[in-house]
């Protein structure tokens, strides 16, 4: 017969009590090492230029991206019912498993430096493209194809039919 003063003691084989026996819950691990190691991560091509484009427009001096063609047939698709605007226009990004390269051509207002304007763009685009993927940026080539003169008319203005 055991002792019910003592709930947490058990009887030993040979009729003593003896110590408090805890019941520990049986743990088992899965995987081990950090979680953020099991597994890869890819970013496409696409994802590192469309971000790129966005910094790079973000730069006062940009007055577009990409070649005059490439704005012309951009402008177009734009104005296509369902069409939208395009913000990797302008942006080539080669990525790798650890880097990237990007290739930018840019339109830069009149009066502007170019060279201040392209050292802002290149801080802004590796700023954020390293930011949000982690890539390391080797390099950020860019190409001057226009310069807006405040006379010109604007590329994409909505015309109007008649």
């Amino acid at each position: 017969m055991t002792d019910m003063t003592e709930p947490n003691r058990t009887e030993t084989p040979a009729g003593e009590k003896g110590a408090p026996q805890t019941r520990k819950p049986s743990v088992t691990k899965r995987g081990e090492g950090d979680p953020a190691t099991r597994g890869r991560t890819t970013i496409a091509d696409g994802v590192v230029e469309k971000i790129a484009g966005l910094a790079a427009r973000d730069v006062v001096g940009v007055h577009a991206m990409g070649s005059g063609l490439s704005r012309t047939f951009g402008a177009v698709r734009d104005r296509v019912p369902g069409g939208t605007k395009s913000v990797t226009r302008g942006v080539k990004a080669e990525v790798g498993e650890l880097q990237t390269a990007l290739d930018l051509e840019i339109v830069v207002d009149y009066g502007v430096s170019i060279g201040d304007v392209a050292h802002a763009v290149r801080e802004n685009v590796i700023a954020a493209v390293e930011r949000m993927t982690g890539l390391e940026v080797v390099e950020v080539n860019i190409a001057v194809s226009d310069v807006k003169l405040p006379e010109e008319e604007e590329e994409e203005a909505e015309t109007r039919l008649q």
